[in-house]
């Protein structure tokens, strides 16, 4: 269970002052080692915060256990002064500081995964408001290449991309869905083993966030997208899968009171489990030898990672 670190990762982002320190500062306190970048954009700043939670055999160690990355994505936890309060775009950031909490005190009571975790995500309480259809999504002070080179760390072997997904009509149930796993520019099968970690935590059928081609294609290519879940695919070449904190109806990324502490607790709850197994060495994103197939008989896709002819 990690309710308790999802209230606290909740209540420590609703600020209208919050920042990467503040963040910092509640990781440290856990023993964390956090690093804080401020970045100034076009329009504002934002601060990214990136904590490694050393396993017992993973990379820091020596050893060959694999590396998650779990990425918190959004454009802001806040959009003042157009709004008060925690936004739902917020839902990534809390997801990804909640694992990161709840590692830690794990590790503090003697249960350290097999493998290092990455937690990255950024903070900002004043993110610009852009319009979308069906519903304003928020926007971000800085770009999606910036993003990606704060958020996106070499060393992670499998990545979970955390995103408030609520904006659309595409899945219209309440609580959280899995992508099917994107490497390279492929849309790989959904991942079978994933789909039975997420059933666990449930309690419920799992439920699959459908993507197109011009999802997992980089922002600023004029091409319409989902939403900015599965841009981390465009900057690495580790396997992602999205995981998608959703809603029964369309509900926009800058309207506050929309968070879901239940829904937000389950997606982290489904992340730790997945970084459980994932440090024992079982390749639970992909099936490598089918990816090799698909690759030595259709070629590299790799040309989707990038911006394109234009």
């Amino acid at each position: 269970m990690a309710l308790k670190q999802t209230i606290e990762a909740y209540e420590l982002l609703d600020s209208a002052a919050v920042g990467g320190k503040d963040v910092a500062a509640t990781l440290g306190e856990r023993g964390l080692s956090v690093q804080v970048s401020s970045v100034r954009g076009q329009k504002g700043s934002t601060d990214f915060i990136h904590a490694l939670i050393p396993g017992t055999g993973g990379k820091k160690a020596g050893g060959p256990a694999p590396t998650l990355g779990i990425i918190g994505r959004l454009g802001g936890v806040g959009a003042r002064p157009a709004a008060i309060g925690l936004v739902s775009d917020a839902d990534g950031a809390i997801t990804a500081i909640a694992c990161a909490l709840k590692l830690a005190d794990m590790a503090a009571a003697g249960d350290r995964l097999p493998g290092d975790v990455i937690v990255a995500t950024h903070v900002c309480p004043n993110a610009p408001i852009i319009p979308h259809e069906p519903v304003p999504f928020m926007g971000s002070p800085v770009d999606t290449v910036t993003m990606n080179r704060y958020e996106v760390d070499p060393e992670m072997d499998a990545v979970l991309s955390i995103d408030t997904t609520r904006g659309n009509r595409v899945v219209n149930r309440r609580g959280f869905a899995i992508s099917p796993t994107v490497k390279e520019g492929y849309i790989l099968k959904v991942s079978p083993d994933l789909l039975r970690i997420m059933s666990v935590v449930t309690g419920r059928p799992p439920v699959v966030l459908p993507i197109t081609t011009q999802d997992i294609t980089p922002y600023g290519n004029g091409i319409d997208h989902l939403n900015s879940i599965m841009q981390p695919a465009t900057a690495t070449d580790a396997p992602v899968v999205g995981v998608a904190l959703t809603a029964e109806t369309a509900v926009p990324g800058c309207a506050s009171g929309a968070s879901q502490i239940v829904d937000i607790e389950m997606a982290a709850r489904f992340c730790l489990e997945v970084a459980k197994v994932l440090g024992q060495g079982k390749d639970v994103f992909y099936d490598a030898k089918e990816f090799g197939r698909l690759v030595a008989l259709y070629g590299s896709m790799r040309h989707l990672q990038t911006g394109g002819k234009g």
